[in-house]
């Protein structure tokens, strides 16, 4: 039985990886938003810092449910231990969102939008 080069074999994962049919469009938004979800919230802490070392003055943090409590906890941790800079939580945005479930009801779940800023 012959079995080809692993190289080769990464590679042609690589291109069809990469060259999807259809690319993804970034909003604007999107750039400098950080979704909070079930990850350690020192992962969104440095996904934070990173977005504020590139540049942006400005990083939104989104979170539904249960990772409502995440999100305030990576605000606050950005806030008073990471950064050198003065960052404030400059808008708090509370909000419920109608998802559908799997069994096709729809479910109200709270959201939060935090606008942190240097």
């Amino acid at each position: 039985m012959f079995w080809p080069n692993p190289i080769f074999l990464i590679s042609l994962v690589a291109n069809k990886v990469s060259h999807s049919n259809s690319p993804r469009e970034v909003s604007p938004m999107e750039d400098n938003t950080v979704f909070i979800g079930k990850k350690g919230t020192m992962a969104y802490v440095m996904a934070v810092i990173m977005q504020m070392n590139k540049g942006n003055t400005e990083v939104t943090l989104k979170a539904r449910g249960k990772a409502i409590s995440r999100a305030v906890d990576v605000a606050e941790i950005v806030k008073n231990k990471f950064t050198d800079a003065k960052i404030n939580a400059n808008n708090i945005r509370i909000y419920t969102e109608e998802v559908k479930s799997q069994d096709d009801n729809m479910l109200k779940v709270s959201a939060i939008e935090i606008l942190l800023k240097k």
